[in-house]
């Protein structure tokens, strides 16, 4: 019944989009017959291919949200443009903590000690890659271009992190002979009582005839909403700021030469976490000795304050070289980045105290887990491509790339050694140090050393003038070796221990594209993506109890994904709108799924033989009356298991045929509608409202397992009776959000907006969050609530 009831959804939904395009045909062809002369400013030109072309034009599913488009959203982070394009979702677990899914291609949520995991999703600035699994880079939206989204895999051009697709935030570049700039400041009010707001700024300035230099700044301040209980309480926990710039210089000695390095300065502090608790093993509503707590919306339990920083330095350099047809591109990148995550590990180290027998003293230490992680990543990119005007267009290159990831992560828990020795035996906390400091009950070193070589080319023929076909591939090698060194009471004591890792490959794309008319194209596509492999963390089989070592204990080395999407699509745009539309099937092997190890406090990645995801997905912008805007959006997704684990695996991991993917909603809407109009000779207001649905989601593939799960909690701690128990529905409900804004456009480059963001203060659950199988901590992170706020823009 699941099945058909899907697949009947499915058939409506394709229905629907096949109903709209007819229709969108026949307005097409009542409308004027002058659709050509349409003006340049409705033409977005984006370089999805590496070469400057059309959106239109492109022979397969991109999304391009502009300057404007995000401004008149009032879009701010990568989350909230998501939900205006199809098939695009984020999982936020924080700033700079986001976890990017394209078209239902997911492996479940990445936490944040899992340094090893790959990416599925490509995140470029510019030309350069910037990507890192979990810690997709918060990027400032100021002064960018446009934003765009590439559906499906793009693994021929850019790479292994593109298995779903890539996104590319494309900055404004200096322009010669031209001074330009801009000013913004904002100030907004979040959840009634936490103040936000930024001050950014650009210029471009000419040196000379040849030579152009563009500079950013910004600075922002985000509201706190979630509250704390406990000695570390207080208000909006989890304020931050964001501030950074780029310094760009393009110099153009000929008509034939353009250089243009840059550099990218960036610092995100956030002073807390976007989590909603339900239980905590310090606060709870079956504590008998400890005052009973039932936790408020938006609301934690925290004995010490957390924090989280990302610091990230970007120089680059992209150099480009006319050799007559030829174009010759250098692409050079460097990326230092440092991450430090601090959490409140209290409830996680109390309750591995309170299975090893330790006293109520004991239990309520103060325990801080440091997750850092320093990045260097070096690479560098060569490509000759065509730049002529005839039927064959190509481009081939190679990629090198070499990445050096520390992670670290240490405990400290003031106090503990004593009671260690006291419980366990006099010594026992030296016997297990392994070299790491006292007092920190669990430590590791993993030094990363990754290097990946590709070679890669595509080549486009018009084989008539309405027949278009394109083919490529991408070559890759790849070695990873890791060295992990661990001690502490909670740790298994490696020392030194290295494992390497090696994989290499072919990936092929085929596209063609068919001129039905001048307005009208038809897409067909085949292409190959991969994520790489990598090696799992051993256990911290201390903390596992005998069932969870035995269904864990196995996993070590996993393979490469691979991924062969298949997809028919239509473009379609005329005198005032635009219709692009698309049906995809993703075949997928090896699928990399992130698994929670229950009470080892570990996770863990597993390779699923085969999965799948199939949907389809449209966009539609109208432009019915001058002034007044329509656009709508949508993607319906299945995402499956087409495995089943043996024995206890399944019903503990969620793998089993028919389940869904995790974190991936199978229906999404995006409508948004704004008005114009002309209040005086020299400005103009408008009006705009947004609506966003986002369906329902499990966090993890488990989690549809025995739904609604009961966690029994039972520690003799505070007076907590043996039966405690808390039950969870883990289907994340869906949400919407609405957004309203209104401003004022004056002839001297000045702008006004008010608006109101996420109007019915929708609590927005966006994923599950647990520690040691529940034992420790219950709770979700959340959305941004209910804010109002006002924007100040000037261009000259």
């Amino acid at each position: 019944m699941k099945n058909l009831k899907s697949r009947t959804t499915a058939r409506h939904f394709i229905q629907l989009v096949a109903g709209t395009s007819l229709a969108v045909l026949i307005a097409q062809g009542a409308m004027a017959q002058d659709a050509e002369e349409e003006a340049d400013d409705n033409v977005i030109i984006v370089t999805a291919t590496k070469r400057d072309a059309n959106l239109q034009d492109i022979p397969f599913s991109i999304n391009a949200q502009t300057a404007a488009d995000i401004q008149r959203s009032g879009a701010v982070t990568l989350e909230d443009l998501s939900r205006n394009v199809a098939g695009l979702a984020v999982q936020n677990l924080g700033p700079g903590q986001s976890q990017v899914s394209v078209r239902g291609v997911s492996a479940g949520q990445v936490v944040r000690d899992q340094p090893g995991v790959k990416e599925q999703v490509g995140v470029y600035l510019d030309e350069s890659v910037v990507s890192l699994s979990l810690f997709t880079p918060d990027l400032d939206l100021f002064d960018l271009n446009r934003v765009e989204t590439l559906r499906g895999p793009q693994g021929t051009l850019f790479g292994s992190g593109s298995v779903g697709g890539t996104i590319r935030y494309i900055t404004n570049q200096p322009r010669i002979g031209t001074t330009e700039g801009m000013v913004e400041g904002n100030l907004n009010l979040v959840d009634g009582d936490d103040i936000g707001g930024h001050l950014k700024g650009a210029v471009n300035v000419p040196l000379g005839d040849n030579a152009a230099l563009r500079a950013v700044g910004y600075f922002t301040r985000y509201g706190g909403f979630i509250n704390a209980i406990g000695p570390a309480g207080g208000e909006d926990v989890n304020s931050g700021e964001r501030y950074g710039g780029r310094l760009a210089l393009t110099f153009e000695p000929s008509d034939s030469v353009s250089i243009t390095p840059r550099v990218v300065y960036q610092k995100v502090k956030a002073d807390g976490f976007n989590r909603q608790e339900i239980y905590s093993l310090f606060a709870n509503r079956f504590t008998t000795t400890r005052p009973t707590v039932t936790f408020d919306e938006r609301e934690q339990y925290l004995l010490l304050r957390e924090g989280f920083e990302d610091e990230t330095l970007i120089a680059d350099a992209t150099i480009k070289i006319g050799l007559g047809g030829v174009d010759l591109t250098s692409v050079t990148s460097y990326i230092d980045r440092s991450i430090l995550v601090s959490r409140d590990a209290s409830a996680l180290t109390g309750s591995v105290s309170v299975d090893l027998g330790y006293p109520d003293a004991a239990v309520v230490l103060p325990s801080n887990l440091r997750d850092t992680t320093d990045l260097q990543t070096f690479t560098q990119e060569l490509r000759l491509s065509s730049n002529s005007d005839g039927p064959l267009q190509w481009v081939f290159g190679g990629f090198y790339s070499k990445i050096d990831r520390a992670y670290t992560q240490r405990l400290p828990t003031p106090g503990y050694d004593a009671f260690t020795d006291a419980t366990l035996g006099a010594g026992t906390s030296a016997a297990v140090a392994n070299g790491f400091p006292a007092n920190s009950p669990f430590n590791s070193d993993l030094p990363y050393d990754i290097k990946q070589f590709a070679i890669f080319g595509e080549v486009s023929y018009d084989l008539t003038d309405a027949l278009n076909v394109t083919a490529g591939g991408r070559y890759y090698d790849f070695k990873e070796e890791r060295t992990i060194t661990t001690g502490g009471l909670f740790a298994n004591g490696d020392n030194g221990v290295v494992d390497r890792t090696k994989s290499d490959g072919f990936t092929p794309r085929l596209l063609l594209s068919y001129d039905v008319s001048e307005d009208v194209t038809i897409n067909a596509q085949a292409s190959k993506g991969f994520r790489l492999g990598g090696v799992n963390d051993p256990l911290n089989t201390p903390l596992c109890n005998a069932q969870d070592l035995a269904l864990f204990g196995g996993f070590q080395n996993y393979d490469d994904e691979t991924l062969w999407n298949y997809e028919l699509g239509i473009k379609t745009q005329g005198d005032g709108f635009t219709f692009n539309a698309g049906a995809f099937y993703n075949d997928i092997k090896n699928l990399q799924v992130t698994l929670d190890a229950g009470s080892c406090s570990s996770r863990i990645v597993f390779n699923v033989d085969k999965a799948h995801s199939a949907g389809v997905e449209f966009e539609l912008g109208l432009e019915p009356a001058e002034g007044f805007d329509l656009s709508l959006s949508g993607s319906l997704i299945e995402a499956e298991f087409d495995t089943t684990l043996p024995g206890a695996l399944a019903p503990a991991t969620g793998i089993r045929e028919g389940n869904r993917l995790p974190s991936v909603p199978k229906f999404q809407l995006s409508a948004a509608a704004s008005y114009e109009w002309p209040i005086s000779d020299g400005a103009d207001a408008y009006v705009s409202a947004s609506f966003q649905h986002v369906g329902n989601r499990f966090t993890q593939p488990a989690d549809q397992e025995n739904n609604p799960r009961t966690f029994t909690h039972g520690l003799p701690f505070g007076g907590q009776p043996a039966g405690s128990a808390t039950t969870v529905n883990l289907r994340l409900p869906s949400y919407e959000l609405v957004n309203l804004s209104a401003g004022v456009d004056f002839d001297g480059g000045l702008s006004l907006v008010a608006y109101v963001n996420n109007l019915f203060d929708e609590n927005a659950l966006l994923s599950f969050d647990r520690e040691r199988g529940g034992r420790a901590r219950l709770g979700y992170n959340v959305g941004q609530p209910r804010t109002f706020g006002i924007t100040a823009r000037q261009k000259f």
